[in-house]
């Protein structure tokens, strides 16, 4: 049976074996995805595409826990074999958002208020965590949506990503934001961490609340998992929702969950996760390269292949 470090170097030299000749140069720009069950990921593609554009020599590879058959444990062996073999940097998703903190030398202000972790830009002597979830979501909603009320906002899911949603909302003016969780001690701890940095009136659930609490929510957002191609289904039952809500989800693979179609038929406003997927991937494209992409060149892409 191979070791902890064996497993990991088997991994990355399939990835690089799968790429061949498309190898960034020792100039260009390398980045790489971690995550589990992301082989439907368009992040590479609008991150490639950007870079091409831009006459940059950009390479961006999927490094899938799942299909590489790596386990939770390996996330710091992976993280150092990315730096060693010339990476730039690396996007984090699901699972590991939050698992990713301890392994690294620093965080941006950002990444540190929200607790969580989606881009890692390496440098010579430093890696250090930034959080572009929080800026992803709160344009998308600008730009999908518009002005909307927000005077009550459920969201579902106090994960990593979740943090990042939650202080967005607060941003965006949310008045009363219920958090819901399976676990009530991480919803009440992202409440109070989101009710402290905002001062926005914020409480920890349990989904036995939801019932009552998505009858006299304005919005309702999905930041959990549940609905993504790996883990099919719904966050909660459509049937609660009424035509004068809004419903976003922060999922994109699929393109639209169960959840946005259900909330469409009803008669509600709805926000697939594309949007954040996008303005994620342009801050991200920002910190890794130093270059300023262009958001619509980016959506593009994204429509292109979505």
């Amino acid at each position: 049976m191979p070791s902890h470090i064996d497993r990991v170097r088997e991994a990355l030299a399939r990835v690089e074996g799968e790429r061949g000749a498309s190898v960034a140069s020792e100039a260009g720009v390398r980045i790489g995805l971690l995550g589990r069950g992301i082989g439907a990921s368009l992040t590479p593609i609008m991150h490639e595409a950007e870079g091409k554009r831009l006459g940059l020599d950009y390479r961006y590879d999927l490094i899938d826990f799942d299909r590489l058959a790596l386990e939770d444990a390996d996330l710091g062996a992976v993280l150092e074999a990315v730096r060693e073999n010339g990476f730039r940097g690396v996007n984090v998703t699901y699972p590991f958002k939050q698992a990713i903190i301890p392994l690294l030398d620093g965080l941006s202000g950002e990444a540190s208020a929200i607790g969580a972790v989606n881009t890692v830009v390496f440098s010579p002597d430093r890696t250090e965590g930034h959080n572009t979830d929080c800026y992803g979501f709160a344009q998308s909603l600008r730009q999908g949506l518009g002005v909307v009320p927000v005077s009550r906002v459920v969201q579902i899911g106090a994960g990593g990503a979740g943090a990042a949603v939650a202080q967005a909302l607060a941003e965006l003016g949310a008045m009363e934001l219920d958090i819901v969780d399976v676990d009530l001690s991480r919803a009440e701890a992202l409440a109070a961490q989101v009710a402290s940095a905002n001062g926005t009136l914020t409480r920890g659930m349990t989904p036995e609340r939801l019932a009552e609490l998505v009858d006299e929510a304005t919005g309702i957002v999905n930041a959990t998992p549940v609905g993504m191609e790996k883990l099919p289904g719904l966050p909660f039952d459509p049937a609660l929702l009424q035509r004068h809500q809004w419903v976003a989800d922060i999922i994109y693979f699929p393109r639209e969950t169960e959840l946005i179609r259900r909330a469409r038929d009803i008669g509600c406003r709805v926000l697939p996760g594309g949007g954040m997927a996008v303005y994620q991937a342009v801050r991200a494209f920002q910190l890794f390269s130093g270059q300023e992409p262009d958001p619509t060149e980016m959506a593009k892409t994204f429509a292109a292949y979505a």
